[in-house]
């Protein structure tokens, strides 16, 4: 595999994220619509909230993937973090979500003290599940009808992680 570096996501990255965001690889498993817009990108960045942790996984100066970590803001659940991943197609398989997710999860457990970590997947998205579960995330529930995708509803998973679960 290439070197993968994991860094903090910039404001010179929208161009590199819409890139990313219209893989259909990519915004077929999550709730991106395709043909991403390089100004909704750069506003998006630009506005980030200082709630949210975002790391990009680069391969020679080319962006990956991605993951952002939400710390909730709600007063009872400060200590619950939402984290959404996405991998370009051609890398999936790689250990770049792995490496992301690992970055995520030490973030939280160890900087910013989240007690919980919730996420949300399609459930036919094997790969990412199999990924979520081996960091010790547990499905809690099943949302049915939850997205409209290629033409059809698709059920998801919830899952979720907890500090005091994992070893």
């Amino acid at each position: 595999m290439d070197h993968v570096t994991i860094r903090r996501i910039r404001e010179a990255d929208a161009e590199s994220l819409r890139q990313l965001y219209e893989d259909p690889d990519v915004y077929t498993d999550t709730l991106q619509l395709p043909f991403p817009s390089h100004e909704n990108w750069k506003k998006r960045l630009s506005e980030m909230p200082p709630t949210r942790y975002a790391l990009v996984a680069e391969i020679a100066g080319e962006i990956v993937g991605n993951v952002a970590l939400d710390v909730l803001t709600n007063l009872r659940r400060r200590h619950v973090g939402d984290i959404a991943i996405s991998v370009k197609g051609v890398r999936q398989g790689q250990g770049i979500g792995n490496k992301l997710l690992s970055s995520a999860i030490e973030i939280a457990d160890n900087w910013i003290n989240l007690m919980r970590l919730e996420l949300t997947v399609f459930v036919d998205n094997e790969p990412a599940i199999a990924l979520y579960k081996k960091h010790g995330f547990v499905i809690e529930g099943e949302f049915v009808k939850y997205a409209f995708r290629n033409g059809q509803y698709v059920n998801a998973y919830h899952m979720a992680r907890l500090k005091a679960d994992v070893v």
